[in-house]
């Protein structure tokens, strides 16, 4: 890896076109890690030239061989795990217990399951005289966030190059970091040149040219509502495929018979998890009107065991948020939300002098039509709502313009189940169950379009064609 000067275009290193850099912050210290290149709509175009010369070439190779380079690719990045771990903590600040577990070990089974899945033969479904086969789309457009910088990538570059695509991968240039080890990762493994390509920058001008370049063939996105409107918007003129993961403000709803304790404690840990800094987080706590103090009791004593830290010490839990700017935005809806009348039981303790912290914060009282009830905050923040019955806290659930992930808790898992069933939501976990990195993964409503991880996050990637047969 050439520092970080370069950008990866054809399988090897090569100067971008103009001399504009980005800094790159350490978000624990504020000081500047290093800068990277802005790559301008010369350097997209190069980038997706060299994708597309790839593609016929890497579209014959049989799935044993793309698996094989996906082991390759998977091994590398096991030897290099703690390497990967430390940049990602030192570039968006999760603390570095969270980002070997989490940031690291989940795109290692991402890699597992794509693996698994190109064993075997293709599988041709048969209809009346036809063939319905699928076939790589083309060249994808893969742009990535800053939160979960390696496994949003790893989530969209291994199923688009396991279903035959080639990639022009744009990470956020927040925590750009990662990609240059992924992209260093790639060119060790002897990946064919212009299978991927790294052209970091902003959304203006490098994400544009991507979404907007009429030699690539699909988009997949993640990031805010917001950014996701402006890529379909983008992508219109050339009517290319757009996969959206986008914004969300999960619903957690413990049922009446919950097991509250746990329900509580394991609430919290997942919408503070990574700082709060996770789409899926369950941000919207609803609990019924007759459990309701115990919950928020219980709620304050363990969001209070989220000391914000150093993340480069293992016992840390809370670490800062990415930016300056996350900072600002969040602490702006800690302040709407006194001022919209919730009762702040938690937060605004002392956090540390330096670093872009903010304190664990819990909210009381809070209206389900409220501000911080309805909008994504994108940090350590929990509003814990009261509901008079379950339809109450069905509609609850329902009432925001996201539908990503949600939790239900119930002694009875089959009527939890059903509720489960009834929320507009892509995700819902029983009692806490486990992440599945091969079930699909994508969201309903303004929480985007398409599915990721999986056979569906793999068939996302691919075109059908039926042929009929005389």
């Amino acid at each position: 890896m050439a520092g970080y000067e370069e950008i990866f275009i054809g399988g090897t290193w090569v100067q971008p076109d103009g001399t504009e850099r980005i800094p790159v912050h350490n978000p624990a210290t504020e000081e500047i890690l290093a800068s990277i290149p802005v790559s301008s709509p010369a350097d997209v175009d190069r980038a997706v030239t060299a994708a597309r010369s790839a593609f016929d070439g890497w579209s014959a190779t049989s799935r044993a061989e793309r698996a094989g380079y996906l082991t390759a690719l998977r091994d590398a990045l096991a030897a290099r795990a703690d390497e990967m771990a430390d940049l990602i903590t030192a570039e968006m600040g999760t603390p570095i217990t969270i980002a070997k577990r989490v940031q690291v070990a989940l795109p290692l089974g991402v890699l597992g399951s794509m693996i698994e899945l190109l064993k075997g033969d293709e599988e041709i479904e048969r209809v009346g005289n036809s063939m319905i086969v699928r076939e790589p789309v083309g060249v994808v457009g893969a742009i990535t966030p800053w939160n979960y910088p390696l496994h949003q990538t790893i989530a969209k570059v291994a199923p688009a190059l396991a279903a035959g695509n080639t990639v022009v991968h744009k990470p956020s240039e927040v925590a750009p970091l990662s990609a240059y080890l992924l992209a260093t990762l790639m060119q060790d493994i002897g990946l064919p040149a212009g299978v991927y390509n790294l052209v970091p920058g902003p959304g203006e001008p490098t994400g544009a040219s991507i979404v907007e370049h009429p030699g690539v063939d699909m988009v997949s996105f993640t990031g805010s509502t917001r950014a996701g409107k402006l890529v379909s918007a983008g992508a219109a003129a050339s009517v290319k495929r757009v996969a959206l993961e986008l914004g969300g403000k999960s619903a957690n709803v413990l049922l009446p018979d919950a097991d509250l304790a746990t329900a509580v404690k394991v609430g919290v840990s997942n919408c503070y998890l990574n700082g709060g800094q996770t789409c899926t987080a369950w941000t919207r706590m609803l609990v019924p009107a007759s459990r309701y103090d115990e919950a928020v009791e219980l709620a304050v004593q363990a969001a209070a065991k989220f000391a914000p830290g150093d993340p480069t010490d293992a016992k840390t839990r809370l670490g800062p948020m990415a930016s300056a700017a996350q900072r600002d935005r969040v602490n702006g809806y800690i302040e709407r939300g006194v001022a919209e009348g919730a009762k702040q039981v938690l937060g605004g303790d002392p956090v540390p002098e330096r670093g872009y912290y903010v304190a664990p914060t819990v909210f009381a009282d809070v209206s389900p039509d409220s501000t911080i009830a309805q909008e994504e905050i994108f940090g350590p923040v929990l509003s814990i709502i009261r509901y008079e019955d379950e339809d109450d806290a069905l509609r609850i659930a329902n009432s925001v313009v996201y539908g990503l992930a949600g939790g239900v808790w119930s002694a009875d898992v089959d009527h939890a189940v059903a509720f489960a069933r009834k929320m507009r939501t892509g995700q819902v976990d029983i009692n806490g169950a486990a992440f599945n990195v091969l079930a699909p993964f994508g969201g309903f409503k303004q929480s985007g379009n398409g599915r990721e991880l999986g056979a569906h996050g793999l068939a996302e990637f691919t075109e059908v064609k039926s042929v009929q047969l005389p």
